[in-house]
């Protein structure tokens, strides 16, 4: 009894650019009441997310054909086929996951620079700079947040609590793909168990 019929054409946009519905929907194939409702269904789907429940963004959704039915078309019916389409779509396209990139500034004596230098490698960080600041050493860098979380204590232990640092957020940039896949893993687990 519920009919609901849309043709969505899925392509990525540039990484910070968020969600954007296109409507293209011409003579009234889909009437304009339901159009609202297909752009609500594949939000609501996109915020659920694909991968490990993350949720979806820097991508374009063109709502380009359709159908409906005088009696069994609902808003509700345009929800969910929007909805199922858009995973749909979303598997066949390969999405991939997203970690947030912290930029972060870390100031210490000359003497720790190596232990320093050596631990944000270790954490998948990528030096940017040095500077020098009186007898302390400035070290920039991005790393990923997920290896930086408890870096206070580390900083503390390292230095005998003589160094100090800022965070704050850089980007969004892919997850490599071997973490990637234990991320989807303990997802997958974690649903399992809840079941």
């Amino acid at each position: 009894g519920q009919y609901g019929d849309t043709w969505l054409e899925i392509e990525p946009l540039p990484r910070g650019t968020g969600f954007e519905f296109v409507d293209k929907i011409v003579g009234g194939v889909i009437p304009r009441q339901y159009i609202p409702a297909v752009e609500k269904g594949i939000v609501e789907a996109m915020e659920q997310g694909m991968l490990a429940g993350f949720p979806v963004t820097d991508f374009r959704v063109t709502l380009y054909d359709g159908s409906y039915h005088d009696v069994d078309s609902s808003e509700m019916a345009f929800k969910i086929a929007a909805s199922m389409g858009f995973k749909k779509g979303m598997e066949m396209a390969n999405p991939t996951l997203l970690e947030p990139i912290m930029k972060i500034e870390v100031i210490v004596p000359d003497e720790y620079m190596g232990d320093i230098m050596g631990d944000l490698n270790s954490r998948r960080g990528k030096i940017v700079g040095v500077e020098t600041k009186g007898s302390n050493q400035v070290v920039k860098s991005t790393v990923p947040m997920a290896e930086v979380l408890k870096y206070a204590p580390d900083l503390r232990s390292m230095t005998g609590g003589r160094g100090t640092f800022t965070m704050e957020f850089s980007h969004y940039e892919e997850v490599p793909a071997h973490i990637a896949q234990k991320i989807i893993d303990q997802t997958k687990k974690a649903k399992e168990q809840e079941k």
